[in-house]
């Protein structure tokens, strides 16, 4: 092998560590306990029957996340519920909180019980995680394919004109539009094929696609990729650092799913494989 093949593969051996570490750690998406969207008005947070954000352990109520014109507050009704983050007093000794809108959320902590408020598409739900779930257990790293140079690829970065508005579906059954100024074209198993990215920034391109092995040795609902930003006109993918979107990992995530454009027709036998808890 090449010393420039051996390079990506040292990449892909760390990138692998780094990604099992993150799984296996307390904020991981295997830890991700439920996922409950908020109405207008006073939202009860406890193990209660009755509470619209029902935790899977502690006391009844531990108090009510309130959804109001001016955000979401929380009015704590038990004690030992610590919040990380807050952006301020809400009065009443109500707090008011931050969503993952606009950069990280607040966090409220009940012994190893935490919960957040993230937004989607105007929407607002409450993700609940167990920090311990792990406790007692050996977590299993995600299978993947052995890193092949073959599924590295330059692609020409070409500029989309006049930009395209990308009705982007989700787990939740919504549509995201994303603006797409640039697409990724490249050649694999001799077919010219193109990748629309969900997102661009300084640091790189970040695309979601579905292929052929979708559904068999990979997740059935596509996968992420991330790749660094390229040079000019051009851009390297490399699908040997595919990724599992976290729908593959809790029905508690609301992924963005490959639209239509990102199908691509061939399969791409790198990056991760199928979880083994997911079905489809």
């Amino acid at each position: 092998m090449s010393q420039a093949a051996e390079i990506p593969e040292a990449l892909f051996q760390e990138w692998r560590r780094q990604r099992h570490e993150e799984l296996a750690g307390p904020d991981s998406w295997f830890g991700v306990a439920g996922l409950f969207w908020l109405e207008e008005g006073g939202n009860a947070v406890g193990s209660g029957p009755d509470c619209p954000v029902r935790l899977p352990s502690g006391p009844v109520r531990l108090g009510v996340l309130r959804v109001e014109a001016g955000g979401v507050v929380w009015q704590g009704a038990a004690a030992g519920v610590v919040v990380e983050a807050s952006v301020g007093a809400a009065g009443g000794g109500a707090i008011r909180l931050a969503t993952d809108r606009a950069g990280p959320p607040s966090v409220l902590h009940w012994q190893a019980l935490s919960w957040f408020v993230i937004e989607r598409q105007g929407r607002l739900a409450v993700r609940v995680r167990n920090r311990e779930w792990a406790a007692g257990r050996a977590v299993d790293e995600i299978p993947a394919y052995p890193y092949d140079a073959a599924w590295r690829v330059e692609a020409s970065w070409q500029p989309v004109e006049p930009p395209l508005a990308l009705e982007v579906p989700a787990a939740t059954g919504e549509l995201e539009v994303v603006t797409v100024s640039r697409r990724a074209v490249f050649a694999l198993a001799g077919q010219e094929l193109a990748l629309l990215p969900m997102a661009v920034g300084p640091d790189g391109a970040f695309f979601v696609f579905r292929d052929r092995s979708s559904g068999g040795a990979t997740y059935g609902a596509g996968r992420f990729l991330k790749v660094p930003a390229g040079e000019g006109d051009t851009l390297t993918l490399d699908f040997n650092f595919a990724y599992n979107p976290p729908c593959a990992l809790t029905p508690f995530a609301t992924c963005p799913l490959p639209p239509p454009e990102n199908w691509l027709p061939v399969a791409v036998a790198a990056g991760e494989k199928k979880p083994a808890l997911a079905e489809h």
